[in-house]
C-alpha cells in the first residue's frame, strides 16, 4: 500500500503513538486516562484529523469479535459460578506427590483451562488457589507462579477462544474451530512439554528443598503483607504491553499509598480481592455486607471511584460477591435459606442446584461441540450465554454486570485506531521492507517472521500485532508457491501467543498473577520482572523454535 498523504500520514501516526501511550502506560503524569479511554480518543483522533471517514471508522469495528469476547466471558461467569473453577483448584491438590507433581499439574491444568474458557479468566481464578497450595505445602510460590502465567498463555493458542488474538484471527481467517485445534495442537503439546521441563530443571532444587528456599526466597523477595505492612518492596517494572484493566489500580494504590489510612488497611483487601473477582473498574459496597461506610469506601476515596450497591436482595458477605450474586441457585444453601428452615427445604434446594450445575456443564460441553462442528463462532457463544441466563431462572442483571465492557469498549476504539493507521499506508511500507525475507516456506523467512511478531507483540501488545500484519502475512503466503494461508494464520497465532512468555509485562495474563499474587490477603508474594525475565526468555525462544515445525495449515 502506498503512502497516503504527507498530513494524514503524520496525523495518523500522532493519534497512534497517542493511542499506544495510553495503552501501554495506562497512567502517564500527563493523561492519566486509562486504557479504555485512551482507546476512544485515539480512534476519536482519527476521526476528527480526517485520517478515516466516520463510515470507515464505524465498518472498522468487528462486531463478530466482540460478540465472541461477550459470549465467552457470560458463560465463563456461570461456570465459575457452577464451581468448575473450585473443582479445576482441587484437582492440583488431589493425591499429590510433592512439589515436582503438583508443578506438572499446574502446567497441564492451566493449560487446558485456557484452552476452553481464556487464559486470562485461568489465571484471575487459579492464582489464589496456588498461593493456597504453597502455603499449605510450604513450597516457594516462584515456580508455581510462573508455571500457571506460561502454561495458560501457551495453552490458549490450542483454540479460537484461548485468548483475543485468536478471536482476531478466527474470525479474519475464517478457519474453522476444528481446523485451528487441529493445525496448532501439536505444537502446542510439545511447548507445553518443554516449557514444564524448562520449570523443573531451573527449580529442581527449590522444589526439592522447599522449606529452605521458601525461606531464602522469602528474603530475597521481599513484600508488601496483607495488612499494609513495611516491608522492603522492590521496584514495581514499567507496565507494557497488555491491555488488563486489572493492573491499573494496584499501581493508582500503590501511588497513594500515603492517603490509605492504615485502620482500614483490612477493608482494603477485601475490596481488592472483590475488585480482580468481578474484573470492574468501579467498587461495588453490598448493604449487608457488614462493613461500615467509612470502612467501605476507602478504596472509593482513594481512586475517586462511585460506589456502587447490589441490586441482589440475598445478603452475603462483600468477598463472596461474584459466585453469590443474582439466583437463589447460585448461592450456597445456608446464604439461600434461613437457618430455621426445616431440613426438606434444604435438601430439595441442594437437588436444584446440583441440577442447576450439571446443565451449565451440558450448555458448555453443548457449545464446544457446536464449535467443533463449524457453527458459526460469535453466534455459538452468544447462544450459549443466552441459554444459561434462561436456566438460571432469574435477573440475568448481576451476571451482565461482571461482563468486562472496558474491554469491549477498548477493542473497539482499537480496531478504529488501527484502521486509521493502516490507511496512513505506514504499516503497508514496513511489511514491504520484511516481506521479501519473511517467507513461511523457508526456514530463514519463518525466523525472520517469528522475531519480528515476537518483537512487536512485546513492544505494541499481540492483539494489535495480529490486526496489523494478519492480513499482510495471510496475503504474502497466498502469493508465495507452495506456502498455506491457513499455516500463515496459525504461525501468527502461535508466535503471537507464545511470545507474551518472553517478560512479565509481555501478556495479560502475566501480569494478572503477578499483581494477584502481591495484593493476596492468603500469601502475599512479590514476583519480581528479573525472576520472570531469566526463565521467561529461554522458554520463549525455545517453545517457539519447537513449535514452528508442527504447525499444519
Amino acid at each position: 500500500m502506498a503512502w497516503a498523504a504527507t498530513d494524514k500520514v503524520v496525523l495518523g501516526c500522532v493519534a497512534f503513538l497517542v493511542w499506544w501511550v495510553l495503552a501501554v502506560f495506562p497512567a502517564v503524569p500527563f493523561l492519566p486516562i486509562g486504557r479504555t479511554a485512551g482507546s476512544l480518543l485515539g480512534a476519536v483522533l482519527m476521526v476528527v484529523f480526517q485520517v478515516i471517514s466516520t463510515n470507515d471508522a464505524f465498518a472498522a469495528v468487528d462486531l463478530q469479535i466482540l460478540g465472541l469476547l461477550f459470549g465467552t466471558m457470560v458463560v465463563s461467569i456461570y461456570l465459575e459460578r457452577a464451581d468448575l473453577f473450585k473443582y479445576l483448584g482441587k484437582a492440583l491438590s488431589w493425591r499429590s506427590w510433592g512439589g515436582k507433581d503438583l508443578l506438572c499439574r499446574l502446567c497441564l491444568l492451566s493449560a487446558i483451562s485456557s484452552a476452553l474458557f481464556t487464559n486470562d479468566t485461568t489465571c484471575v481464578i487459579l492464582t489464589e488457589f496456588v498461593l493456597k497450595l504453597c502455603r499449605e505445602k510450604k513450597l516457594p510460590p516462584q515456580p508455581f507462579l510462573i508455571a500457571l502465567a506460561c502454561s495458560a498463555n501457551i495453552g490458549s493458542a490450542t483454540t479460537p477462544i484461548g485468548n483475543p488474538q485468536n478471536l482476531v484471527i478466527a474470525v479474519q481467517s475464517k478457519i474453522g474451530f476444528g481446523s485451528f485445534l487441529v493445525g496448532i495442537l501439536p505444537a502446542v503439546v510439545v511447548g507445553l512439554v518443554v516449557n514444564t521441563l524448562g520449570l523443573l530443571l531451573l527449580y529442581w532444587r527449590r522444589l526439592s528443598n522447599s522449606a529452605v528456599e521458601d525461606e531464602r526466597e522469602a528474603k530475597d523477595e521481599p513484600s508488601v503483607n496483607a495488612a499494609g505492612g513495611n516491608q522492603r518492596e522492590q521496584p514495581e517494572p514499567p507496565n507494557v504491553g497488555s491491555f488488563s484493566e486489572d493492573v491499573e489500580l494496584p499501581r493508582m494504590l500503590e501511588k497513594k499509598r500515603g492517603e490509605i489510612d492504615r485502620r482500614n488497611s483490612d477493608s482494603l483487601v477485601v475490596e481488592l480481592a472483590n475488585y480482580y473477582r468481578t474484573g470492574r473498574g468501579g467498587v461495588e459496597v453490598q448493604q449487608d455486607s457488614g462493613l461500615s461506610p467509612v470502612r467501605g469506601s476507602v478504596l472509593s476515596d482513594v481512586l475517586g471511584l462511585e460506589p456502587r450497591v447490589s441490586s441482589s436482595p440475598y445478603p452475603h458477605s462483600h468477598q463472596q460477591t461474584r459466585s453469590n450474586e443474582g439466583g437463589i441457585l447460585n448461592q450456597s444453601v445456608t446464604d439461600a435459606l434461613p437457618s430455621n428452615a426445616p431440613q426438606s427445604a434444604v435438601i430439595r434446594l441442594q437437588r436444584r442446584r446440583r441440577i442447576w450445575k450439571v446443565c451449565v456443564y451440558l450448555v458448555t460441553v453443548g457449545m464446544l461441540g457446536a464449535l467443533l462442528a463449524g457453527l458459526n463462532l460469535p453466534w455459538t457463544a452468544i447462544t450459549a450465554a443466552v441459554t444459561l441466563m434462561v436456566l438460571d431462572f432469574s435477573d440475568a442483571g448481576p451476571c451482565l454486570d461482571q461482563v468486562s465492557y472496558s474491554l469491549l469498549v477498548f477493542f473497539a476504539g482499537m480496531f478504529i485506531t488501527v484502521a486509521g493507521f493502516n490507511a496512513t499506508g505506514a504499516p503497508g511500507q514496513l511489511w514491504s521492507a520484511v516481506e521479501a525475507h519473511a517467507h513461511i516456506n523457508s526456514a530463514s523467512g519463518l525466523s525472520i517472521l517469528a522475531i519480528v511478531v515476537t518483537v512487536l507483540s512485546n513492544v505494541a501488545s499481540n492483539v494489535p500485532t495480529v490486526l496489523l500484519l494478519g492480513p499482510r502475512v495471510a496475503a504474502s503466503a497466498a502469493a508465495t508457491p507452495g506456502a498455506s494461508v491457513n499455516k500463515a494464520w496459525l504461525i501468527l497465532a502461535w508466535v503471537s501467543t507464545v511470545a507474551g512468555n518472553l517478560t512479565l509485562v509481555g501478556s495479560a495474563a502475566n501480569l494478572i498473577v503477578s499483581e494477584q499474587a502481591r495484593r493476596s490477603p492468603l500469601l502475599s508474594y512479590k514476583l519480581s520482572f528479573w525472576n520472570h525475565l531469566r526463565f521467561g526468555v529461554p522458554s520463549t525462544l525455545i517453545v517457539i523454535a519447537v513449535g514452528l515445525p508442527l504447525i499444519r495449515g
